[in-house]
């Protein structure tokens, strides 16, 4: 194999493949990143759970198919400053070319690699745009392995929308986007392979599955991985989403975010930030008895009762990131019920909905 590839395409491909990658395994080879270089250059690898194939444009000298470490190879290019770069097999290394230097990886037994899962059939079809959505629903999903059905965003579907959730238990995302329907969607789907569709996807994006994994595919790339085994109790969580509102606020939510940010320093070891509706503004406090206090006030609009909440910065951090440049809605709950935030349906279809459990009052 010999080909020669703009750095920065292949650097940005075998990242998103290393990153999908299990960092630590018993067999190096499933942490092996697959090249094969015909038509085009597919980078591709899988540890058998996950499954992911990349192509990018490169002037292919000679035909081939090799297996490296992934990591290694992901690392060197993105610390390469030359435009170009050559890779070619040389003997039992595959060595990596620029006009001032060289480095050599070893070859991985490409018969050993379990080879990239089967796609499931087809489903139907999302607009890559709205893949970012699901990308925001994804931050409410736990990052605690322990609870792996937490971990994951439940999708249905009906013949005009998908309907997209995650929650930790302590913060929950609810969305629905347009979609062109060719089968049913009921499925429970690791998070982090539908993130890096979202950041990867271009245009139409088709969406295959079955029993057993769940695959997204553009042009000539995919991702796949296998599904979590249950669906959390998603007829429970959406009873959260019939809110009893106490106050409604409106306001801008980079505002509202920025004055969250510079509060935090100040919310002491629980990172606790204070939300308290005034009559035209909210005011965003953080006070702690070894690092001071802050406040300042953001507009707003303002509805019903003045009611003070106080939020583990984070995951209000987290749920305003949600709604960039968008002005929201606050629906504030007395006591320790969730607090929503929503805003007006844009014009390409897309509803987002984040609730926000409260943290009882720091001292």
């Amino acid at each position: 194999m010999d080909l020669t590839v703009t750095t920065a395409e292949l650097a940005g491909a075998a990242a998103e493949v290393a990153r999908l990658l299990p960092a630590r395994v018993l067999d190096p080879v499933l942490a092996g990143l697959r090249i094969k270089a015909g038509t085009h250059v597919e980078v591709a690898g899988s540890d058998q759970e996950h499954g992911v194939r990349l192509t990018v444009n490169a002037t292919v000298h000679t035909e081939g198919e090799v297996l490296v470490p992934a990591k290694p190879l992901a690392a060197t290019l993105q610390a390469l400053d030359d435009p170009q770069v050559r890779l070619k097999v040389e003997g039992q290394r595959l060595a990596i070319r620029t006009p001032t230097s060289r480095f050599a990886l070893p070859l991985l037994d490409l018969n050993d690699h379990p080879g990239i899962p089967n796609l499931p059939p087809r489903q139907g079809t999302v607009d890559a745009g709205h893949l970012k959505t699901i990308a925001a629903v994804a931050g409410a999903a736990s990052k605690d392995d322990a609870l792996p059905i937490f971990t994951g965003i439940r999708i249905q579907s009906d013949a005009r929308k998908l309907h997209v959730m995650a929650t930790d238990r302590y913060r929950m995302a609810y969305a629905t986007l347009p979609w062109e329907q060719e089968g049913q969607l009921d499925l429970l789907v690791p998070a982090k392979p539908l993130v890096e569709a979202a950041r990867q996807a271009t245009g139409r994006v088709a969406l295959h599955a079955n029993a057993d994994r769940i695959g997204l595919t553009w042009d000539h790339n995919e991702i796949s991985t296998a599904l979590l085994a249950a669906p959390f109790p998603d007829d429970r969580a959406r009873r959260l989403l019939e809110a009893v509102i106490d106050s409604t606020v409106l306001v801008d939510a980079d505002a509202l975010a920025r004055a969250v940010r510079r509060a935090t320093p100040y919310g002491g070891p629980h990172q606790a930030v204070t939300i308290q509706v005034e009559d035209s503004e909210l005011r965003v406090k953080g006070s702690d008895p070894q690092q001071g206090e802050s406040e300042e006030f953001v507009k707003a609009t303002v509805e019903g009762d003045r009611l003070t909440k106080t939020f583990q910065a984070r995951y209000l951090a987290d749920a305003l990131k949600a709604f960039a440049g968008r002005r929201i809605e606050l629906k504030i709950q007395d006591g320790l019920r969730s607090t929503v935030l929503t805003s007006t349906p844009g014009e390409d279809g897309v509803e987002l909905t984040y609730l926000v459990v409260p943290m009882r009052s720091v001292a």
